[in-house]
């Protein structure tokens, strides 16, 4: 593994920091350069055969009483936004070209992820600094002094101060000081903040007209809007009606509205558990890092265990980080040697994950081949999960010693196990290994059916729902109109 730069200014470094949370060290780069040795973005990220490009520029908007503040927007605004896009849409012709891409301004590291030029999707993001605070003077009504955005036919021409448009056909996505940390927050999965940018790039291309009077409030529009026959947060009108409209405009203050609501509060105190699965994905890949991981991982390619650990949304990592954390505290206290096996279903469809929790004797634990056996059983138990559940086209086995009984340092073993090519010799190996330990085959084994939602109604809301008889056909309190496992699926 190659090890990216830092950024340079400070705001580059705040942008670096968001996305190695986001997107993690293995999959954001900051200051990559081109094969001529000039610089290609502020930052690029790329996970699978979706590639972020940010662009991050600060400049003061100045106040000069004697000039026209047309003029100074103007200026602003060609220096900030304009140079920017033009440089993003520059950006996306090299990466499309298949020219290489390097860590370094020597051209010594090349990009260490791969990805498929033909398939990309590629988003570019500029962070646009300097003008919050001219924003707020130039208007008492402005709530928070973010820049409005209008994408529609034609963008890059003269706009009233604080306003930008953006060709609709050929989207950037516009952040500033104020949002930028909202939005890397809130939706701080890959698979949350590449949903969202996807779905405004949809709705720019379908509505003549999209616009809002800063990101974060198209931000709230998103998240409250779900679409329960797409199964997906939309933009604009649900479904067939959104046929019969050419324009969405998002009204001032819906972030700070929607922020206040019992239920957003609620879901972000609930939220906090989920942060035990982003540190179990950072451990592992530090560890990678350090060269110190076993198992058959390859993290950076994009075949490993973790790959598809990063791949959870936010709310999904918040359902298995309870139920892990459930299991662990649960391990019987029934012997020197006692194995559990615990089965959690992915927000990917017919993939899982397989917890194997083992308490072994301290001298088994000291022997040269310790950790080779557990992974052997960790494999194990993953064939047996697949056994047990044939439609699994994906296993991903986590391996560790029991934490209520372990000395406070514990290992984790990971294993991918591809497995929609499932031969009848490959199911009988892994069943004639199984025959011992006998893995998702015991009189005590036990089937639980939870739901997960994206938003949690706080408890009292609860429950008033509980004292007035919800039904089965009701819809959640999410808003999805559905109860399931997979309340919010995309």
């Amino acid at each position: 593994m190659t090890e990216s730069s830092g950024g340079v200014t400070a705001t580059e470094r705040l942008l670096a920091e968001f996305c190695e949370r986001s997107f993690l060290k293995f999959w954001s780069y900051p200051n990559p350069h081109k094969d001529d040795g000039h610089e290609l973005c502020d930052l690029l990220a790329v996970f699978g055969d979706t590639v972020f490009i940010f662009f991050d520029r600060e400049n003061e908007l100045p106040e000069i009483p004697d000039k026209d503040p047309k003029i100074l927007w103007d200026r602003w605004k060609r220096n900030v936004i304009d140079r920017q896009v033009r440089t993003a849409h520059g950006a996306e012709r090299y990466i499309l070209s298949g020219r290489p891409i390097f860590l370094d301004a020597k051209r010594e590291k090349p990009l260490p992820v791969p990805f498929d030029k033909d398939k990309a999707i590629i988003h570019k993001i500029i962070v646009a600094h300097g003008a919050k605070e001219a924003c707020e003077r130039a208007s008492p009504q402005n709530v928070y002094g973010s820049l409005a955005i209008t994408y529609t036919e034609t963008g890059g021409g003269p706009t009233h101060p604080f306003h930008i448009e953006i060709d609709r056909h050929n989207p950037v996505h516009v952040l500033d000081s104020h949002n930028m940390p909202i939005v890397l927050r809130e939706l701080d999965t890959v698979s949350d903040f590449s949903a969202y940018l996807d779905e405004k790039v949809r709705a720019a291309a379908a509505f003549d007209c999209l616009s809002y009077c800063g990101e974060e409030d198209l931000l709230a529009h998103y998240l409250v809007n779900y679409d329960a026959a797409t199964k997906r947060h939309v933009i604009g009108p649900k479904g067939k009606h959104g046929s019969t409209v050419n324009g969405v405009m998002i009204g001032e203050g819906e972030w700070r509205d929607f922020v206040q609501t019992g239920v957003y509060k609620n879901t972000k105190n609930e939220d906090r558990i989920s942060y035990f699965w982003d540190q179990l994905i950072q451990r592992t890949c530090q560890n990678s890092l350090e060269g110190t991981l076993d198992g058959n991982s390859n993290i950076a390619s994009g075949e490993s265990a973790i790959y598809e650990m990063v791949k959870e949304p936010r709310f999904m990592r918040r359902g298995l980080s309870e139920k892990m954390l459930t299991t662990v505290g649960r391990f019987p206290n029934t012997g020197s040697f006692t194995r559990q096996v615990t089965l959690l279903p992915s927000f990917e469809p017919n993939v899982c994950y397989v917890l194997l929790q083992l308490r072994v004797p301290e001298e088994l634990r000291a022997a040269a081949d310790f950790r080779e056996k557990r992974q052997t059983l960790l494999e194990i138990a993953c064939g047996a999960a697949k056994n047990k559940f044939p439609n699994m086209v994906k296993v991903i086995g986590i391996g560790i010693e029991a934490p209520k009984f372990s000395d406070g340092t514990v290992a984790e073993d990971f294993i991918l196990m591809p497995c929609d090519d499932w031969p009848e010799e490959r199911k009988t190996y892994y069943e004639e290994l199984n025959r011992e330990w006998n893995f998702f085959g015991t009189p005590a084994m036990r089937q639980f059916k939870d739901r997960v939602t994206q938003f949690v109604q706080p408890p009292r809301s609860r429950e008033i729902a509980k004292s007035v008889k919800i039904g089965r056909n009701d819809p959640c309190p999410c808003g999805s109109g559905k109860k399931s496992k997979k309340c919010h699926g995309r």
